[in-house]
C-alpha cells in the first residue's frame, strides 16, 4: 500500500473570508452577553485601529484579540462550546466560504488525500467547520484550556499560527504534506514545509513568493 498524501488547508482567508472573532461576538450577543462583549470590544478597539493603520502588526494584534476573547468563553462546558462553534460556522464562516477552494478540498479528499485543517482559530470552531465539510477531515486548531468540565477562559496552548502551525502539522503527519494552502505571510512556514504550495487571495508578499517559487495562485 502506498503512502497516503496529505493536503493541509488554512481556514480564515483560505477556505472562508469569514472571521471567527466576529462570529463569536455575534453569538455572545445572541445569547444575552451583549454587555460583556461590548466592553471587550471597546477595550480592544484602539489596538484594532492601530493595526488597521499599520502602526502595529495586524496579525500580531489579531492573535492578541483571539487570546483575550477566549476569556468571554470562561465557564462554558464542552456542550456549550460545541454549540458556540456550530453557530459561528453556520452564521459566519460557512456563508462566506470560498467555493472554489472548498471544491478543491472536496475533490482532493475524493481522490484519496488525507485532509487536514490547520488554523489559529479555536479548536471547537475548526472541528465544527471540518464536520461541515463531511467525513474524513481532521482539525488542528488552537486549544481552549479546560479545568474539569469547564473552559477557564484561557488558551490551552500557543496560538496555532506561523511556525507553531507548521511544526504541529509536521508532527501530526510525521512528515511534510504534499499540498498546503494559505493566504497570509503567517502561513509561509506551512507553505514552505509542503512539497507543493497554493497561495489563496491577494497578499502582495505571498504573491511575490508564489511568483519566485513557482507556486500556484488562486485569486481572492
Amino acid at each position: 500500500m502506498g503512502v497516503i498524501k496529505a493536503a493541509v488547508f488554512d481556514l480564515e482567508g483560505t477556505l472562508t473570508t469569514g472571521e471567527t472573532w466576529r462570529g463569536v461576538g455575534r453569538f455572545l450577543k445572541a445569547r444575552g452577553m451583549s454587555g460583556a462583549y461590548d466592553r471587550f470590544f471597546a477595550l480592544h478597539l484602539p489596538g484594532a485601529l492601530l493595526a488597521k493603520a499599520r502602526v502595529i502588526p495586524k496579525r500580531w494584534y489579531q492573535n492578541i484579540w483571539m487570546k483575550n476573547l477566549a476569556g468571554l468563553l470562561a465557564g462554558m462546558d464542552a456542550e456549550a462550546l460545541s454549540e458556540m462553534a456550530r453557530w459561528v460556522v453556520a452564521h459566519e464562516l460557512w456563508p462566506h466560504r470560498r467555493e472554489r477552494v472548498v471544491a478543491e478540498l472536496l475533490r482532493l479528499r475524493d481522490e484519496g488525500y488525507r485532509i487536514v485543517l490547520a488554523s489559529g482559530t479555536y479548536q471547537p470552531v475548526l472541528e465544527a467547520f471540518a464536520e461541515q465539510l463531511g467525513t474524513g477531515v481532521e482539525a488542528l486548531g488552537t486549544p481552549l484550556e479546560m479545568r474539569g468540565e469547564r473552559a477557564t477562559g484561557r488558551l490551552g496552548g500557543p496560538m496555532n499560527v506561523d511556525r507553531v502551525k507548521a511544526e504541529r502539522v509536521q508532527r501530526h503527519l510525521d512528515g511534510a504534506p504534499a499540498l498546503a494552502f494559505g493566504d497570509t505571510p503567517a502561513d509561509l512556514p506551512l507553505l514552505l514545509l509542503a512539497e507543493r504550495a497554493v497561495v489563496v487571495g491577494t497578499s502582495r508578499r505571498l504573491r511575490r513568493e508564489a511568483e519566485a517559487r513557482g507556486w500556484r495562485q488562486v485569486p481572492g
